[in-house]
């Protein structure tokens, strides 16, 4: 099995094999880098696939657990496809990526399933004190594909099921945050049935997260995202929230992105960052 997350490389020693030019892109990329390595000694690659903002993010979140998320320990939280077939004919046409053309009705049972293995995952590597014995069971889980690839199509229902769940507090006069509505204020997402029919059964597949999908993923995980947008350095968009306004208790990941599509690893914090 060839790891996912590919190990870590001195961050300056990847930018200079990356960008050697001197084209302004080349030279804003450099100081992006320049400063990301004020806080982070070293990168990870992230395998480029239409997972890659799944991937990156569950690999932080899961590296640097030390315990299960509340909404994970939820007695319902295993009858999620069972309780939304039964509210929301239209999901039935949720896709798998192993199993395209099966419908909901057939594969609800598989999405408990990979939602148990993302608890049980979760609770296993929360519980393991030594960072070097953590890491390992990160790596070896992304080396696991069927595995890994499980964990992602539980991620995915996951912000589904927060899609609709913010849909619906939104037509009941609720306050949602503003990504909410400019996620239904696309053509092509007018509705949580778009929204999965059009862009969520298409992760991995055709595509990956939208800008607007990582704020769903962000409050799917009940985790902030700060992305370091290296495109947009010396901009105030150089780091990016999402959510912008987060909760004072959600645990941060850290991700890094040359063009908002592939998204890899920053790991190692230098010493004064950590002081």
């Amino acid at each position: 099995y060839k790891l996912s997350v590919a190990p870590e490389m001195d961050i300056m020693e990847y930018c200079r094999k990356e960008w050697r030019g001197d084209t302004p892109v080349a030279k804003r990329m450099r100081k992006g880098y320049e400063a990301v390595a004020q806080k982070f000694a070293a990168i990870r690659r992230v395998r480029g696939d239409n997972y890659c903002a799944l991937r990156a993010t569950l690999f932080q979140a899961l590296s640097q657990a030390t315990q299960l998320p509340s909404w994970l320990q939820s007695e319902d939280f295993t009858m999620l496809p069972e309780n939304l077939k039964s509210k929301y004919d239209w999901i039935k046409q949720w896709q798998l990526k192993q199993k395209l053309g099966r419908k909901m009705g057939e594969i609800s049972d598989e999405i408990k399933e990979y939602l148990i293995l993302l608890r049980k995952k979760w609770k296993n590597i929360s519980e393991i004190k030594g960072p070097i014995e953590k890491q390992e069971a990160c790596d070896k889980l992304f080396r696991n594909e069927e595995e890994e690839y499980s964990l992602y199509e539980a991620l995915k229902f996951l912000m589904l099921n927060t899609a609709i769940e913010l849909y619906n507090d939104d037509r009941n006069g609720r306050r949602v945050p503003v990504f909410s509505w400019l996620l239904f204020a696309r053509d092509t997402s007018s509705n949580p049935c778009q929204l999965m029919h059009n862009h969520l059964n298409h992760i991995g597949h055709s595509g990956g997260l939208e800008q607007v999908e990582m704020f769903l993923l962000a409050y799917a995980l009940q985790y902030t995202i700060q992305v370091y947008r290296l495109y947009k350095y010396s901009t105030d968009e150089f780091i990016t929230l999402y959510p912008n306004d987060p909760e004072e208790d959600w645990p941060v990941v850290t991700l890094i992105t040359e063009d908002d599509r592939h998204y890899n690893i920053p790991v190692r914090m230098c010493q004064e960052t950590m002081l």
